[in-house]
């Protein structure tokens, strides 16, 4: 088991927060999550990334938003009134992921979940920690922290 696995059930103990992004559920373990909030006005920083999607003032703190739609390479949706943002806290700083549609929290066991499958050489498993069965569900399981990598979160923290 990945360290990453490990920390999932010994620490979240296997409860993950679920979203979709188009059709798919992606979950995060649930000592990452620290709130839920309803879209709400995103203020565009110049030079960033595209799938940086701007800042937020959350409560006088500002916080950047990424759009993982974009960052996984999905064409844009739509965006409906099931969109949220998902306050994520990875190293101590705070930030934003806008979702499709909050589904719950779930938790799931060890034997339901597969360290990151070898989906092919071309196939970029980075953001996976893995993958998990619940019923007939298949849930990713992101890893935030190479979601918003280092080099990326320096850039999008440099300012604040």
């Amino acid at each position: 088991m990945s360290e990453k696995s490990t920390q999932l059930f010994k620490e979240s103990g296997g409860k993950l927060l679920t979203f979709l992004i188009g059709e798919q559920e992606y979950g995060i373990q649930i000592l990452e999550a620290r709130e839920v909030v309803g879209l709400m006005e995103i203020d565009p920083v110049p030079q960033t990334p595209k799938f940086m999607k701007g800042v937020i003032n959350l409560r006088g703190k500002i916080i950047p938003v990424i759009d993982l739609r974009s960052k996984f390479g999905m064409e844009q949706g739509q965006g409906s009134s099931e969109s949220c943002i998902v306050v994520v806290d990875i190293q101590g700083k705070l930030t934003g992921t806008i979702v499709d549609f909050l589904v719950g929290v779930v938790t799931i066991e060890e034997k339901d979940f597969e360290d990151s499958p070898d989906l092919g050489a071309n196939i970029n498993t980075m953001f996976i920690t893995g993958m998990a069965k619940l019923d007939k569900r298949v849930i990713i399981v992101l890893d935030m922290e190479n979601v918003l990598s280092n080099e990326e979160l320096v850039l999008v923290h440099a300012d604040h």
